[in-house]
């Protein structure tokens, strides 16, 4: 899931690629995941025109990292 560019914009790609890949029986969702999934929708929320960044950029980070270790060992 690591990818060049803006965390936030990585973010909803990666949700939306997971998202496509639960859709398509690739992937197994599990309740873990969808926690995880779940807290990023949070720290990805914004008003219209509000820009997300610092600490909502940092949360995504470290919860699209979880997100990649927890599909690693699944």
């Amino acid at each position: 899931m690591a990818a060049k560019g803006h965390v936030v914009d990585n973010a909803r790609a990666a949700v939306a690629g997971l998202d496509a890949a639960f859709a398509s029986g690739a992937l197994v969702r599990t309740p873990t995941v969808d926690l995880m999934l779940a807290d990023l929708m949070v720290a990805l929320e914004q008003d219209e025109g509000q820009k997300l960044g610092g600490k909502s950029a940092e949360a995504a980070r470290f919860i699209l990292r979880a997100i990649d270790r927890e599909l690693a060992n699944a």
